[in-house]
């Protein structure tokens, strides 16, 4: 696990919010404090979809593409007064996570791995992001963490989002 602190953002949220920098991610959870406190559970209601034609050939994912849902939030967000909090907890799409271990040669099967987890709270006056790794099971390595650590490094710093890393 490591911690981001974002130093620009102006910069970050404009990634976050009105770019595709983040659209390789899965919404579990938003929540947003402003006049009013607003809590979007990302977890796709399949009942909500029974009848309809399903096979478009698209992943099926538990979670709604941050993609879909980041309009709403940015709506949210927006005016004249900055948020009083926001945390959004995002999944790296289970692809691109597969994908990601096995070209780092990780030891430990991807399927053993829920989710590559990047959680983005605000609270006020800076934002945090900090990676997680969640699994299925007890697992002993550490490699995948490392792996999703690194990978999220390189991946901000390409995307021209600047941070420090924090010390734990």
């Amino acid at each position: 696990m490591t911690a981001f602190q974002i130093t620009s953002m102006k910069n970050f949220m404009s990634r976050l919010l009105a770019s595709d920098t983040f659209d390789c991610f899965l919404l579990e959870e938003a929540l947003i404090s402003t006049a009013n406190t607003y809590t979007i559970d990302g977890r796709i209601n399949q009942d909500f979809f029974k009848g309809e034609e399903t096979d478009s050939g698209l992943p099926v994912y538990e979670f709604r593409p941050w993609s879909e849902i980041k309009g709403l939030c940015f709506d949210l967000i927006k005016g004249r007064r900055t948020p009083l909090f926001f945390r959004f907890v995002l999944h790296l799409m289970p692809e691109k996570a597969a994908a990601l271990l096995q070209k780092e040669n990780c030891g430990i099967d991807p399927s053993q791995i829920k989710a590559l987890v990047l959680t983005i709270r605000y609270d006020g006056s800076k934002a945090v992001l900090t990676t997680g790794t969640s699994f299925h099971s007890f697992v002993l390595s550490k490699e995948p963490d490392a792996i999703w650590d690194r990978a999220l490094t390189k991946y901000l710093a390409g995307k021209g989002i600047d941070f420090e890393e924090l010390i734990s």
